[in-house]
């Protein structure tokens, strides 16, 4: 049960709320330094965990269970904290919005299919909107740290939005799925 791949996504969750009180103070700027630190080794772990395990043949069921759950406390942490902290404002909340009520939504789908013994295998494009996702909210994070480069914070909102656009097809896709099952 401990093993390397567990250990690194459980490290993924004891780190969400130092991720969260290094983004706690918008006007600390080394914060946002020290939270997109924290936010790519999150990422790193997340390639590292899967990657382990497939290649250790030490994939288990506690991994299969918490790795996505990690990834989603952690997206739902950063944009609840990028919100807070008036990084993502105005019409953008939206795309914030959409990917939130997306994440809750497939994880409720999910956990309703598994019931039936109904697997739903993570499609390519889900995993390119979770790319997608990890961009935008690192580049929105990035640009707390650099507010004098106007272009980063761009790049986070138009991925963000990019991610949100994925996020209901992918979304759609697994409901598809879902109400075949449903009576």
């Amino acid at each position: 049960m401990l093993t390397v791949p567990n250990l690194l996504t459980l490290s993924r969750i004891v780190a969400v709320p130092l991720l969260v009180a290094c983004l706690w103070w918008p006007a600390w700027t080394p914060g946002y330094w020290l939270a997109f630190a924290l936010y790519c080794l999150m990422g790193i772990t997340d390639y590292f965990d899967g990657y382990l395990a497939r290649a250790q043949g030490t994939v288990s069921k506690l991994g299969i269970f918490l790795d996505p759950i990690a990834d989603k406390i952690m997206v739902a942490a950063v944009i609840v904290m990028l919100v807070a902290t008036q990084d993502i404002v105005g019409v953008h909340l939206i795309a914030a919005i959409i990917i939130l009520l997306r994440e809750i939504a497939v994880s409720g789908l999910r956990e309703f299919l598994a019931q039936l013994q109904v697997s739903v295998p993570v499609s390519r494009l889900a995993k390119w909107k979770t790319t997608l996702q990890l961009v935008a909210l690192g580049a929105l994070i990035l640009a707390g740290a650099v507010p004098l480069v106007p272009w980063v914070k761009l790049v986070g909102l138009v991925s963000l939005w990019g991610a949100a656009a994925l996020t209901v097809i992918t979304g759609w896709d697994y409901l598809r799925v879902g109400l075949r099952h449903m009576d």
